[in-house]
């Protein structure tokens, strides 16, 4: 029990009191949620991703090895949720916006913060993590953006919408300097690590501004089974993905930790754009945040205890 209290104390806790702060800002200033999210868009996550893997030290083995993770898992997901919604007769609308719930997590403003605070003394970990924010970007524009536009017919656009995100153009260019052991100079640097470490802050501070006015209505079974989809099951379908493929250490822990993390604010962002029950995704987004202080608390004690 000293573990996980440790872990609840020292990382999961210090993340809802920025959600907290973000919250109550919101409630007193009205922040302009746009220009905060266009900051982490354009400025924030291109840096934290360019600088992570400027430093990173995985091997070309360890990518694959985790792109390969990161597959099944998809995999896996989208299958069996597609297979679950069609089972129980869902409407598509409501299918579409259940099987995003579940497939897509927020890997980015929730999952890097907390992936920094555990693996502060491994940035193999955090780099892990980016990786992993990297493969839900390109989920989210192919497999999220087409389940929720075919509900009103052919969807078009995917990959061009991808490639509008800057955060793609970081990890090539991160690659590139990274690849050849490129310098940068420290008039450049410095200003890149400031933004890099400011990342969290903002990050955790925007995502409680996007949650700050909850609306909880209309609780249905479907929408806590997409709540326990996205919190418990995943984790169990990336454990046992994990224990096949004979990962362990730092990789496993990164990885499993990585799978539950809530759902991602872009199955609600798309949900009102395509009018697929956006009250609905809007409502996991949130709900599913704050139970993950208890879920996440313990599959960081599980990763602990396993790897």
């Amino acid at each position: 029990m000293g573990l996980l209290f440790s872990i609840l104390l020292q990382i999961i806790l210090p993340v809802f009191i920025l959600l907290f702060a973000g919250a109550m800002l919101h409630r007193i200033f009205q922040f302009q949620l746009s220009t905060l999210s266009k900051l982490l868009t354009y400025l924030f996550l291109p840096t934290i991703i360019f600088t992570n893997i400027y430093e990173n030290e995985m091997e070309g083995g360890l990518l694959l090895e985790i792109g390969g993770f990161l597959f099944l898992q998809f995999l896996v997901l989208a299958v069996l949720t597609a297979l679950f919604a069609k089972s129980t007769g869902m409407d598509p609308k409501l299918a579409a916006t259940f099987k995003n719930s579940v497939v897509l997590n927020n890997s980015g403003n929730f999952g890097i913060p907390v992936s920094q605070l555990v693996f502060q003394a491994n940035p193999i970990g955090s780099s892990i993590q980016i990786i992993v924010m990297m493969f839900q970007n390109i989920l989210t524009y192919t497999y999220g953006m087409m389940n929720s536009a075919s509900t009103n017919g052919p969807g078009s656009g995917m990959i061009k919408e991808l490639f509008k995100t800057p955060i793609i153009y970081a990890l090539f260019l991160g690659f590139i300097f990274y690849g050849f052991s490129i310098p940068i100079p420290d008039f450049l640097w410095i200003p890149l690590q400031n933004l890099a470490d400011g990342f969290l802050a903002v990050a955790l501070i925007t995502l409680g501004a996007q949650v700050a006015y909850p609306a909880l209505k209309h609780f249905s079974f479907l929408f806590f089974t997409a709540i326990f989809g996205r919190l418990i099951f995943a984790p169990i379908v990336a454990f046992c993905i994990i224990t096949v493929l004979g990962m362990e250490g730092t990789v496993a822990q990164a990885l499993f930790i990585a799978s539950s993390f809530p759902m991602s604010r872009n199955s609600a962002l798309f949900a009102l754009e395509y009018d697929n029950y956006p009250d609905y995704a809007a409502q996991g987004v949130l709900v599913s945040t704050m139970l993950s202080s208890v879920t996440v608390t313990i599959v960081v004690y599980l990763s602990e205890l396993l790897f």
